[in-house]
């Protein structure tokens, strides 16, 4: 029997293409395949492919929430216990710089080479660059903290290529019914990535606690105390490489997605000729003349081309996107993502006054400092952050998508605002409670539906694109809320002559009202819960669904299809 078949496919994601090798109709193929994809009962299959693209998530959320602690540890071994701020925001910043980089990068790749030849590249890069950081020494002749940095941002670049290629390639493999929470579930890895550092630093300490507890303050950690920090922070940063290793092949051995290989690759003339060609007994792929002289004996297929989607190019994409009806799309993905990440990236701030609210207090003791750290986050993550990532899971199928991000914004707004307008009157335990509601709404709402909605409501040919763009303005707003915002919550302080974080109230009023500007956006997203990805092209962008308007004769015919 003759066969076209491409390559790839694996346990966690299955080569639906293959499954109809035996159609010779590429277009009876392409509604099959999206047929089976779309209308799968969710089972096993399902929950392999959270978990490989889930890993991506993890690590991500791992090594952003590993630096915070490994900055700790690093400032005794180069710093004295001190290290200066301007540093310390340059690292934790340097990694959204390569993000911003990785997510618009991979994003326009992915569109334009395809899913399958690109996904593993992000993880290879993650998996280098944080080996490459543990290796990294102090030396006269280079800055350690300069070339920290470039490993930082190189780290970044992989951590945001995983964004638009796991959330399209979730998008175009999961079953329209449970879709969203299928890509919620692989974005709540964050949550746990945030866990197992905690705990990963947590076990650190307390497997060098002889070393560090007998510095009862920063100047006396030396010798032994430096040598255990120093080996503390290398620890913590490696092992973030270890869950991208195990999914690796995985991700390397993926098959093109059907919605990419049908609709943007155009490939249904070659993919007929092949067959052709294998059928009268030869090899090798179709000859281009036996293509051309398909493409001439096929002229009723012409219309095909008028009702399918344009080739993808530069001029189409900013034509497409010029219309009102499509930027506005756009405008309302990327911009709710700016605005949830401002909040989301500088509520990290406050940490330190929640951390001795629930009497996780700093100590000047090197080793119940870094150990107060380490358990105070996890019992924070715990409290709000991956209950609001599961919660979203449970509910955006039902709920939906807008309906959700719309009510969270509008409860962040208020959250926000009773912070900031009564922080001096909420007390050591309201300030905790909202805390934890804020972190919890965050993720029961538009951090999460942001990362999903741009992975479903953009045609096939701009998905990975559009979905870049919109994580990339996300992560310019996480810049933004570590280096300008970050520095007001002491606006003043010293020349007032008040403690620090005097401005921190007024910082919480300012993300109130980005989240009042979310809230806003958010009507500018359409609803795309339980519409398939076919669906929501066509009602959205106008592209009509070539496998549902034409007429398929007896496969025993030598007559072509005809358009209807």
């Amino acid at each position: 029997m003759a066969e076209y078949r491409t390559a790839g496919g694996n346990a966690a994601f299955h080569n639906y293409i293959n499954d109809f090798t035996h159609i010779t109709d590429p277009l009876e193929r392409r509604r099959l395949a999206l047929e089976k994809i779309d209308n799968a009962s969710f089972g096993w299959y399902h929950v392999r492919a959270i978990m490989v693209a889930g890993v991506g998530f993890l690590t991500d959320a791992y090594d952003i929430f590993a630096i915070n602690l490994g900055i700790s540890m690093l400032t005794y071994v180069y710093w004295g216990g001190s290290m200066p701020s301007s540093t310390t925001t340059l690292l934790k910043v340097s990694t959204s710089v390569g993000t911003v980089i990785g997510q618009f990068g991979f994003g326009m790749l992915a569109d334009l080479v395809g899913r399958k030849k690109i996904y593993g590249t992000e993880l290879i890069i993650m998996i280098f660059a944080t080996v490459l950081q543990c290796t990294l020494g102090e030396s006269k002749a280079i800055s350690f903290p300069a070339i920290f940095t470039f490993y930082r941002i190189v780290q970044g670049i992989g951590i945001g290529g995983d964004y638009p290629l796991s959330s399209i390639i979730t998008s175009e493999f999961s079953t329209t019914k449970w879709r969203g929470a299928i890509m919620g579930a692989v974005f709540a890895n964050q949550g746990w990535g945030q866990l197992l550092a905690g705990l990963v630093a947590l076990i650190c300490v307390a497997g060098y606690k002889d070393d560090l507890i007998v510095a009862e303050k920063a100047s006396m950690c030396t010798g032994n105390c430096i040598k255990a920090c120093d080996q503390m922070w290398r620890i913590l940063i490696g092992f973030g490489c270890v869950p991208g290793m195990l999914a690796l092949y995985f991700r390397l051995t993926i098959p093109e997605s059907p919605r990419f290989t049908f609709d943007v690759s155009k490939e249904l003339e070659k993919a007929t000729a092949d067959i052709a060609k294998f059928t009268s007994g030869k090899h090798g792929d179709a000859d281009k003349g036996d293509i051309e002289v398909l493409r001439d004996t096929e002229q009723s297929l012409g219309e095909k081309e008028e009702l399918g989607p344009p080739k993808a190019t530069a001029r189409d994409f900013f034509t497409h996107f010029s219309k009102w009806k499509h930027m506005k799309i756009l405008i309302g993905t990327a911009g709710s993502w700016f605005m949830l990440d401002i909040a989301y990236y500088g509520l990290g701030l406050n940490t330190g006054s929640i951390l001795q609210t629930i009497g996780y207090a700093s100590s000047k003791n090197v080793y119940h400092s870094l150990y107060n750290q380490a358990a105070g986050n996890l019992i924070l993550i715990c409290a709000g952050a991956i209950p609001g990532y599961w919660f979203s899971v449970a509910t955006i199928d039902t709920i939906g998508r807008k309906s959700l991000q719309f009510g969270s914004f509008v409860i962040l707004t208020a959250i926000f605002c009773i912070i900031g307008f009564a922080y001096h009157k909420l007390g050591d335990k309201g300030l905790l409670a909202f805390y934890i509601l804020a972190q919890f709404f965050q993720n029961f709402g538009p951090n999460t539906t942001t990362f999903i909605v741009p992975g479903e409501c953009f045609p096939t040919r701009y998905r990975s694109t559009a979905h870049g763009i919109s994580a990339a303005s996300g992560k310019v707003g996480a810049i933004i809320a570590q280096t300008c915002i970050g520095t007001l919550q002491d606006h003043n302080c010293a020349r007032d002559g008040k403690k620090k974080n005097c401005w921190l109230p007024h910082v919480m009023e300012i993300f109130a009202l980005f989240m009042l500007l979310g809230v806003f956006t958010t009507l500018l997203i359409p609803e795309t819960k339980r519409k398939t990805l076919e669906q929501l092209s066509e009602e959205l962008h106008g592209e009509v669904d070539v496998s549902k308007h034409h007429i398929r004769t007896n496969s025993s015919d030598d007559d072509r299809e005809k358009i209807v």
